[in-house]
């Protein structure tokens, strides 16, 4: 009887989908195949993955086996992996997985460069806003070459691009605009000329990614300078107000579209573009309104 209901136990199915052996109700298969196969699915808060003790992947050539790193949307807990948030699972080699969603919220995290807004100056630290649940703080030493007699020339209402060193829970944020070298590194004071838009996180990432698709569609229509945060912000710029217009509103059309509706806009709007002659001639009018329908994307006046 005792060896009738291991035989149904060992037989079972767990919650992860995975056909199961459990014992003390730990999956043996590894939880790395399983992830795998399930790349580009959709996944739903509440979803768990499930791993025996010795699923670690051989990394380097000297085999050191190491833990798999969960992303966003992921979280370990002893020996299994739970999703905590709706969307697409991607993977990067050799060990990340993370969920690709559309969410605007933003949870600062150590180390991320993010664009926020000086909001106020208190002493000797300047309080930015950066779209989370409170500002944090950046002090005025934390720039490139700064001193007590070298202020950096920082006012309300100014864009940086910094990096969080403290993004705690239990603390206030603190940011940086330098290095762990002490150079700025591309960061500090910037935003004039240009237009700063709100776009998702997943959207970010997508940008953020080396050899990006969408990016390079963006640099084929106007040459173009982008600021992306990991808070959801991007900063754009082109040779006149116009492209920037156009580049702005792409980016945000191209938040909930899929790749072949996002190629087929941007043929759209490049036809349209050199049928107008708006690519010569700066000094011709466009609005851009959003339509249901990539074709309805561009009025000419």
């Amino acid at each position: 009887m005792k060896q009738k209901k291991k035989k149904i136990l060992q037989g079972g199915r767990g919650r992860c989908g995975c056909v199961s052996s459990c014992r003390e109700t730990r999956c043996s298969v590894r939880m790395f195949s399983v992830l795998k196969e399930r790349v580009g699915q959709i996944l739903l808060p509440g979803d768990e993955f499930c791993c025996g003790p010795q699923d670690t992947l051989p990394l380097t050539d000297s085999g050191k086996p190491e833990r798999l790193v969960a992303g966003p949307g992921l979280r370990l807990s002893g020996d299994r992996l739970l999703v905590s948030r709706s969307g697409v699972l991607r993977h990067k080699e050799p060990n990340k997985f993370w969920i690709e969603s559309q969410q605007r919220r933003y949870v600062p995290a150590k180390g991320e460069t993010v664009i926020g807004v000086v909001t106020a100056k208190a002493g000797d630290v300047f309080k930015v806003d950066f779209g989370g649940s409170e500002p944090a703080s950046l002090s005025y030493l934390a720039f490139d070459g700064a001193t007590k007699r070298n202020r950096p020339n920082v006012q309300v209402g100014d864009l940086v691009f910094a990096q969080f060193i403290v993004a705690n829970k239990d603390m206030e944020p603190e940011l940086v605009c330098i290095d762990g070298s002490g150079r700025a590194n591309g960061m500090g004071v910037f935003g004039a000329g240009g237009l700063l838009i709100k776009v998702s996180l997943g959207l970010v990432r997508r940008l953020l990614v080396p050899n990006s698709e969408l990016r390079a569609d963006l640099q084929q229509l106007f040459p173009c300078e982008l600021v992306v945060g990991m808070n959801g912000r991007v900063w754009v710029r082109a040779g006149t107000v116009q492209q920037t217009l156009i580049l702005a509103n792409l980016l945000q059309s191209c938040d909930t579209m899929t790749a072949p509706q996002r190629q087929q806009l941007f043929r759209n709007v490049w036809t349209r573009l050199h049928g107008a002659g708006l690519t010569e001639d700066p000094k011709d009018q466009l609005v851009l309104c959003g339509g249901p329908e990539p074709m309805d994307f561009l009025v000419f006046v």
